[in-house]
């Protein structure tokens, strides 16, 4: 156990410059704190004690500014930078070194009790206010950007950003000449 937790201390000193000390850290880290009392939450779920869970997982969204539903799957090394206002829905799935900043959603998409949260697979980093719903993959190594709404697969090690989200890159509007609005200059 003590291991797990100074890998997630190494962790967000790795991956914020802004962290001076493992006792920093320690201290005054909330992303790191929810994923220190998910994993407590979880564990209670899965032991037979879903209101006791609950009540943990409200109670660390109070303290923290972060929910995450303890029947959500996270890795090893999440870390959540700023985590005020993220939200990970109870049918996601988040892979090994996964990174989150403040404001990002991983919504569901159905009231039925079926997989209905994304899933990050393992290196996926998450720009602030960022909002993916619905059972759907980003896969290994790629970036969602600030902002951005993901309703679809993303390719591994591919950046996506917009609303609706698209691969950086890709226009979201066809080209003026294949614009349906445009006629075409060979007819008359």
């Amino acid at each position: 156990m003590f291991d797990r937790l100074r890998e997630d201390v190494r962790t967000a000193l790795t991956n914020d410059p802004a962290a001076k000390s493992a006792r920093e850290v320690v201290l005054t880290y909330p992303g790191v704190h929810a994923v220190w009392l998910y994993r407590v939450a979880s564990r209670l779920l899965n032991g037979g004690h879903p209101l006791a869970a609950r009540v943990l997982s409200h109670l660390t969204r109070v303290l923290t500014g972060v929910e995450i539903h303890p029947g959500a799957t996270l890795g090893r090394r999440v870390f959540i930078d700023h985590g005020m206002g993220v939200v990970v829905g109870e049918t996601a799935e988040l892979g090994d070194d996964v990174q989150l900043f403040h404001g990002v959603t991983l919504g569901g998409n159905s009231p039925e009790p079926v997989k209905r949260h994304p899933t990050l697979e393992d290196g996926v980093t998450v720009g602030a206010n960022a909002t993916l719903v619905g059972d759907i993959t980003v896969g290994e190594g790629a970036t969602v950007g600030a902002g951005a709404v993901v309703v679809d697969d993303v390719a591994p090690g591919t950046t996506v950003a917009g609303n609706p989200a698209r691969p950086i890159g890709e226009s979201a509007e066809p080209p003026l000449s294949q614009h349906p609005r445009c006629s075409n200059p060979n007819e008359d």
